[in-house]
């Protein structure tokens, strides 16, 4: 496992990288802050980050909020504080574990563990989205098609939905695409 590893503290730093080598981590990177964290990321190759941040501020957290949005990896935050707002706010940014009182070594291996499947599920939810509102998307532009037929030709909405089909299949097509063309060039 690739680790990217932040903290502004080396001492705390150097324990916590020789702790996850220990338990067979690879820290590729060590960066003092969250500063260009998305750079880190891809320059380093980590698949996990582990902060350490006492106090993680607005721009800390936007700096992961980018990185979830560019290049989506597990970020485990180790942090002082625990005000519920400070951690929604985490949550919200991508943060897939937010760890308060302290970072040592030997519960880091386990937290990641943790993040990685909460990261996994999370991104699994996500594709889910995204294919259902493209087929919902999909559905919706069909059914303009078929209600652009069905005015045109007269034609009862299983009738209409049978030309589209006819349509796709002539042109080799997938009958969202037929459908697309339709209210394109509105030429049935």
């Amino acid at each position: 496992m690739r680790v990217l590893l932040v903290d502004s503290d080396p001492d705390r730093a150097a324990a916590v990288e020789a702790g996850l080598t220990a338990t067979g981590c690879t820290v590729v990177a060590i960066a003092a802050g969250t500063k260009e964290l998305t750079r880190h990321v891809r320059d380093s190759g980590a698949e996990v980050i582990v902060c350490g941040l006492d106090d993680p501020s607005r721009d800390e957290l936007e700096s992961m909020s980018a990185l979830h949005r560019d290049e989506p990896r597990p970020v485990v935050l180790f942090a002082e504080k625990a005000e519920p707002e400070q951690i929604e706010a985490a949550l919200a940014a991508g943060v897939s574990a937010y760890v308060v009182e302290g970072m040592a070594p030997q519960r880091v291996r386990p937290v990641i563990e943790v993040a990685i499947r909460r990261f996994r599920a999370h991104q699994a939810l996500r594709e889910e989205l995204a294919e259902a509102r493209q087929g919902l998307e999909e559905r919706k532009l069909v059914d303009r098609a078929k209600a652009v037929l069905m005015q045109r030709h007269r034609l009862s909405e299983p009738e209409a939905y049978r030309k589209l089909r006819r349509m796709a299949m002539d042109r080799g097509l997938k009958v969202v695409a037929v459908a697309a063309s339709i209210l394109g060039s509105q030429d049935a």
